[in-house]
């Protein structure tokens, strides 16, 4: 019997805010062209490209979600979970329909690991699966062992993501607290980009916390409801 497919809990392989719908930045027709691929549509595999913080695994899961919708089997590795047990991740995974391999830089120097991705990148084309593949450099630029792998990374279709500004960052915080119910002011919106970071997946686990307090304390959130909530968490 195939042993059951490796993948995240489902509150958090396909969490809300990770929807094609919901990715700001991202102009029409990249995300035609992402929605197509999670649909089966071309050949070969698709490379997400860019730092951290502008969107890749939001994509990446967007894609997984639109395909389990449509029927398809889908499957989310991300590959620092996997570090120097690749081949052992993705045994389970051949049979899927589509597979987003999510950080191809946790594992670039790791032969062993990197020939497990090139394995598998083959079985899957020849197949005729989908792979889509998000790292923080192109393969160029990636300190890869392996030669051939290099080569696979770069045939794919690449598409290349900017990082967001303060104002983009911003939108999304408001987009977000809007789908959530939340009630928060410009101000305090503008608060948490300077003094919490600006790093999306940690202000959009803020909002849960923020989200939590606000209910509770039954206070719409302003600066002031900030600086009690979250007291010492963040500089001055």
């Amino acid at each position: 019997m195939p042993q059951p497919t490796p993948q995240l809990p489902l509150a958090l392989r396909y969490p809300p805010d990770q929807r094609f719908e919901t990715f700001f930045a991202g102009d029409a027709a990249t995300l035609a062209q992402l929605r197509a691929f999670a649909a089966g549509a071309g050949d070969g595999g698709l490379l997400l490209v860019g730092p951290a913080g502008t969107g890749k695994s939001h994509l990446a899961l967007a894609a997984c979600a639109d395909a389990d919708a449509a029927g398809r089997r889908a499957g989310y590795l991300p590959l620092v979970s996997a570090a120097g047990r690749v081949r052992e991740a993705l045994e389970a995974m051949h049979a899927l329909d589509l597979v987003a391999l999510d950080g191809v830089e946790s594992v670039a120097g790791d032969r062993d690991d990197e020939l497990a991705l090139f394995d598998f990148h083959n079985r899957m084309h020849d197949a005729g699966r989908r792979l889509l593949y998000a790292s923080r450099a192109t393969p160029d630029a990636l300190p890869l062992a392996l030669p051939d792998l290099r080569s696979r990374l770069s045939q794919c279709t690449r598409v290349v993501l900017d990082r967001l500004d303060d104002a983009g960052r911003g939108e999304v915080l408001r987009l977000r607290a809007h789908r959530r119910g939340l009630q928060i002011d410009v101000a305090a919106i503008d608060w948490l980009l300077r003094r919490a970071g600006r790093d999306l997946s940690g202000l959009t686990a803020l909002l849960d916390r923020l989200d939590q307090a606000s209910l509770a304390a039954q206070r719409r959130i302003t600066v002031p409801f900030l600086r009690e909530v979250l007291g010492a968490d963040v500089p001055r």
